[in-house]
Order: C-alpha cells, then structure tokens, then sequence
C-alpha cells in the first residue's frame, strides 16, 4: 500500500522548525512538551499548542500541506463538468496505487496499472491508451501526467475544465474606452436626479469626443450602451431601481485493526439517538442525535456536535473542524478543567513562560490518519470524503451489518448515557420499561445547553480513568486518555500540527447570499464592513449560484461570518451590533429574542438595534445575577454557556450550599455597572447537580 497523500508535516525528534523567527532542532518530545535547541545551544521547553500558535512557525524541509477543499468552488460548476471531474479522479487514483478506489479500497488490480510491475510513466502511458479508447478524445501520456499532477495539488478542482468555470466579462466585447466613459457618465450623475437611461446617451459620447477626439473612438450601439449602463450602474442609479435606498455609502468497505499505537491512528465516527429529551426550537420535546469521534489508541473522545434532528453535511464539517483544531477553554469553567491542572504537564514552569497556557482547555486534539465510519450517506458524500482527501484523511467505510467493526465508539455512546445523560433532567432510560412517569414534564434544556454542558463534561471525561487502556511498565494501573495520549505521543516521536485557522474556516458551513446596500442580510441581522463599498448590488464570478456571494458560518457564533470576494480568500465580516453585544450567541438565541420583541415594520434599521439591546440586557440581567427566574430560564433554553444561578452561595441551601463557590473569570463583559460590589460571586456551571469539580478530581 502506498503512503498517505498530502499528510500533514509532522513535528519529530531531530526536525528542524521555525519559532520566534529563529531556527530551531526538536531534541525530545515528552507528553506534550516540545524539546527545543536553539543556534546558540540554548534549549527551551515549549507546549505543543503554543508552539503550533505561532504565527510564523514551520516545519522546515517539509512540503507545504495542501489548504482545505474549497468544495463551495466545485459545486458551482456544471454538472457536466463535475461528472467528467469525478470520473478522470478514478483514472488517476487507479494510475497512481492500481485501485480506481484509491489506497485500501475493494477491487483487484489490473495487470497494465500494477506498481509492482510497472513504472508511473508506464502506467501512464497505458492509461492514455485506455481513455482515448474510450472516448475521452486524443489523450496523450502528458496529459494523463498534467491532471495527476492537478489533482495531487488541488483535488478535485484542478480535475475540472475551468473553461466552464471561468465567469463571463460583465463588460463582454466592449472598448475599454467606452466602458470607462460609461463609467464616468454614471459618477456625474451620481447625486442628481435619476433620469432615463436613455438620457446618458448623449452624456457619454460627449465623454468620449473630449477624452479622444471626435471620431476617435467608434460610436457604439444603443443595445451596447444599454448593456453598460444596466451592468455597471450602482444600486440606486438607474430607473428601474428601488424607490427607497438605505442611507449607506456606494463609495468604495475496509478492514478495522483491533489496536491502534499512536493518537490519530483510527479514529471511529458514529451517530446515535441520545437518552435524554431536550426543547426543540418548535416547541416539541425529543431526542437529540449525537455525533461524535473517538481515538481508538486513547479513548479521547476528540470532537461531539449535537443537532436537532438528523446529522446533516454541516454537522460532519463541524466535527471534522473540531476534532482537529485546539479547545479553548471556556470563562465560566472550573480551572480543574484547564490545562495548568493537567497531571501530564509541568503546569508551574509553563504558565511561567506563557500566562496563556491557563486558558487553554485540558484536551486532547489529533488530526486523524483513518477515520472508520458507517455507511451513512453524510459520512460517504462527496464533501466529506473530499476534504478528508485533501488532508490526508483516509475514509474506510465500516462493513455492512457489522457493529462490532465500530466497537468503541459503541461503547462510548453508552459511557455518555451513563454518565452525563442520567444525571440530566428528561433522562429517558435506555428502554421504555426505565422511563419515568414525568420525564416530559423534567426536560427543560434546549439542544445548544445540552452542547454547552456535554462539552464541560467532555473535558472531565479525559481525566477519569479507563479500564481498555494500560501502559505496557503499569499494566495493573488503568490511564486516563490525558495520560494515554501523553504516553503514546513519546512513544510515536512525533505530534501532527493541527489545522490552521483558514483551513477551519474553510470546513464552516457555506451558505449563498448577495451583497445588498445595506451589507449582507441574515435572519433580520445585518453584516457590513467598508470593503464590502465595491460589491454593493453586484453579483459574484460564480454564474451556478445566480450571482450570490460564498459566505461561511459558524452557527454556534453568528456575531460574525466570513465572505469570498474576488481575491479568493475568506474575509471577516462583522455584525453591525457586534460591539454592542459582548458574548457569543447562536441563532436560536436569536430567534427566541425576536420572538419577544415588538416588530416596527416601517423601520427595519430601528428593530435589529433593539434586538441587540434586548439580548445584551438580557445577558447583563442573567451574569449579574439579578434575573427572574422566567428570564434565567429563557437563557437557559437558548444560551450557549452555562449560566449562572439567580442567588449568591451565602444565600443558598440545600446540598450545593456546602460547596465552594467558583471564582468568576468572565471578563467578556468590562463595562458592567450594574454588578454587586461586595467580594461575592454568581454560582459557577457547577450549580446544575451534575458533580462536584473537586470532589470529582480526588478521585483521579
């Protein structure tokens, strides 16, 4: 089997990187400690994550790992176009490792496209045989070796014929020379009176007669100039045009090891039903689906999106994008779930040399080699296997009818069942014969909290000990996956570098809109920044969306999205009230906010800014702790950090008066003038009787 395409340059002993502007040699890895020896022998002990932050850091002497597939750029080709791209892509696979499938797959290799017997050029040759038998034209050997070359840099988009993909002039044929005379009519009119267009006419020749001389240039026609006008003219300058404009400014099948010996080896990805009812943005009371991965050779469970209904594509690129990008932790945590409490790190020494290093969530991130997975239609499509493609992911699909080839992340679902499911209210039993009389009647958390909490627990999840792993000198003292994970690293002598953050962005979910006066329109909130000044009414390059905009999205953070303009790359564009509203929020959130808040229907402008006060007084109130108990639990059905509770702790009785009150770090909100002045503090995430933080770390 030939190696992994496109792997991810990996950090290992001997390595020489780039940190800090200067060049240094990995000497050891220990857990998750980074041995550095710098040029003037000075060694340092670097984290893994803060050395991976670095803005410039590299793996010098590796090759450059490819971006994220730009998969919303293929879907705007024609269908045509993409079939031949798919169908060229199991020609190239089948000339690179024999198998049309690629590394892996089912099938048998035919003798012509053998590696073992054959050269690549060879191989090659015989395939540019094949493809002109079959109707692909005049195929030569050097046109075999271009696309293999293409689709081994850019995927599945450098197969495409980008002739069907190239966007038309919007000027077409015309003379330069009259595009920028037509251009000029339209700023002098600009400001004035709107006439007809008919009315430029005469405007523009007069342009063109005093910039080049009478007869210079060749009058054009008038279905030309009415071309021109139409396409160049901004919103607001033409005829046809809205009556009113906004105030805004137009200037600018596979076989599954038992074992697995390094983290990301096998990670096993799965979807189940969870045992516990949640509000439902419709009102209903059901079981949310869960999808989650999980490392076979330490258990970490690396990444876990919960969603409504069924998982969908965006709920597969979530997961991939969080299982290998690094976690923050969250303010309102315990620190026992940061990184400086973690028993595999020296925590003193290292927060010494990066106070940050404390924020930082106690978690494990892999960037997986194989990821084993069911035969789900989200888990097979062409997007998900594309961008798993691209980095260096190999998919194996799991075997029909055969549970046992996902045995772990099996297992792992009645783990959550059992140990954060049962302690929540709406706990539905794993059978209808455990079920509660009154458990519709309990359930009071909406899909985002159960994230929020299930995320919290996750991180508890890694320091608890597990039976299924033992290290080879301590075979009778069961390891956490922390512990697991720090053991593995050493022994494999390498750790992957994670994903940069264009390639997370890259694997957000995509949605198509245009670029208006105001800005970018979204469910009644409004994204606009000055760059966007150009694109104002004017359509996109891409014709297979209508002229619409990519934009991508994070939909547990809506506060900003980010767009593709002309340049290629991913820009950030603010939401208009992001300064006003100082901490995440989803879109249910939103949608309850509006629900509550009377609508002016004569001033659009006026009802999004009181929608931004109403949920920032809403914040305020509930992170004061001076909310009622109706608004304690809107946030708590709609928000996605974990609230705290509406009485201080000298207050409370009953079991959790005893426990210590968590100090309050949330510093996302500075300019609070109505919070308490005394030394008390809001109830941490605690509060919710899941456990106990302290009485749950004596026991690791």
């Amino acid at each position: 089997m030939t190696a992994r395409r496109n792997a991810r340059p990996a950090v290992k002993v001997g390595a020489h990187v780039r940190f800090r502007g200067v060049k240094w040699q990995v000497v050891a890895l220990s857990g998750q400690d980074i041995h550095l020896l710098g040029p003037d022998s000075g060694g340092e002990t670097v984290l893994a994550g803060h050395l991976f932050a670095d803005p410039g850091f590299t793996v010098i002497g590796a090759d450059v790992p490819q971006a994220a597939p730009q998969w919303g750029l293929f879907e705007t080709a024609p269908a045509a176009a993409r079939e031949k791209a798919l169908a060229w892509q199991r020609h190239v696979r089948e000339v690179e490792c024999g198998l049309a499938g690629g590394p892996g797959s089912e099938g048998t290799v035919r003798p012509q496209y053998d590696p073992e017997a054959h050269t690549l050029a060879e191989r090659e040759q015989a395939k540019a045989k094949e493809l002109t038998a079959l109707g692909f034209g005049r195929v030569s050997r050097t046109t075999v070796q271009r696309m293999r070359l293409a689709y081994r840099k850019q995927g599945l988009w450098g197969l495409l014929d980008h002739r069907s993909t190239r966007a038309p002039s919007p000027n077409g044929r015309a003379d330069e020379r009259v595009v920028a005379a037509v251009r000029e009519a339209l700023r002098r009119r600009r400001g004035r009176s709107r006439g007809t267009i008919n009315g430029l006419f005469p405007l523009i020749n007069q342009i063109l007669e005093d910039r080049h001389g009478p007869g210079t240039v060749p009058a054009p026609s008038q279905a030309t100039l009415y071309r021109l006008v139409t396409t160049l003219a901004r919103p607001g300058e033409l005829p046809s045009g809205p009556v009113r404009q906004t105030p805004a400014s137009f200037d600018g099948r596979a076989f599954t090891p038992t074992t697995a010996l390094r983290p990301g080896e096998q990670v096993q990805v799965d979807t189940t039903r969870l045992d516990v009812l949640a509000l439902f943005d419709d009102g209903r009371l059901a079981r949310p689906e869960l999808t989650i991965a999980i490392d076979v050779a330490t258990r970490a469970i690396l990444a876990a999106v919960l969603c409504p209904s069924a998982t969908k594509a965006v709920d597969a690129a979530l997961l991939l994008a969080e299982m290998a990008v690094p976690h923050p932790a969250r303010p309102t945590w315990p620190n026992i779930l940061r990184m400086d409490h973690a028993p595999a790190l020296p925590h003193q020494r290292l927060t010494t040399l990066d106070t940050r290093l404390a924020e930082a969530a106690a978690r494990p991130v892999a960037l997986p080699e194989t990821i084993v997975v069911d035969r789900g239609k989200v888990f097979v499509s062409r997007a998900f296997t594309a961008a798993c493609e691209t980095l260096g992911i190999s998919v194996q699909p799991a075997p029909p009818f055969a549970p046992t080839a996902k045995g772990i992340v099996e297992r792992a679902f009645g783990t959550i069942n059992h140990l954060f499911c049962q302690h929540l209210p709406g706990y539905t039993g794993s059978d209808v014969t455990r079920r509660g009389p009154d458990t519709e009647q309990e359930a009071c958390y909406s899909v985002p909290h159960l994230q929020d909490l299930l995320d919290e627990w996750l991180v508890h999840y890694h320091h608890r000990p597990h039976e299924g792993l033992r290290h080879p000198m301590m075979p009778r003292k069961a390891l956490t996956p922390n512990q697991m994970w720090a053991a593995l690293v050493a022994v494999a002598g390498h750790v992957p570098v994670p994903l940069t953050g264009h390639d997370y962005l890259e694997l957000l979910p995509v949605r198509w809109q245009a670029i208006t006066a105001s800005g970018i329109r979204i469910h009644h909130r409004t994204y606009d920044a000055d760059l966007l000044a150009p694109y104002r009414g004017q359509p996109s390059s891409h014709t297979g969306r209508n002229g619409k905009w990519e934009i991508h999205y994070n939909p547990h953070d809506v506060r900003q999205i980010w767009i593709r303009l002309s340049d290629g790359l991913l820009t950030e564009i603010p939401w208009i009230h992001r300064n006003h509203v100082h901490q995440p929020f989803n879109d249910h959130t939103w949608q309850h906010i509006r629900t509550l808040t009377l609508h002016n229907h004569h001033d659009a402008e006026q009802h999004e800014a009181d929608l931004a006060d109403a949920l920032d007084q809403l914040m305020r109130r509930v992170h004061s702790g001076h909310a009622t108990k109706t608004e304690q639990a809107l946030l708590a059905r709609t928000a996605t950090v974990p609230l705290p509770a509406a009485r201080h702790p000298e207050n409370a009785t009953g079991p959790s008066a005893d426990r210590p009150a968590q100090q309050d770090e949330d510093d996302s909100i500075d300019d609070l003038d109505d919070l308490p002045d005394d030394d008390t503090h809001p109830a941490a995430a605690t509060g919710f009787g899941l456990y106990d933080a302290h009485e749950e770390a004596d026991k690791w």
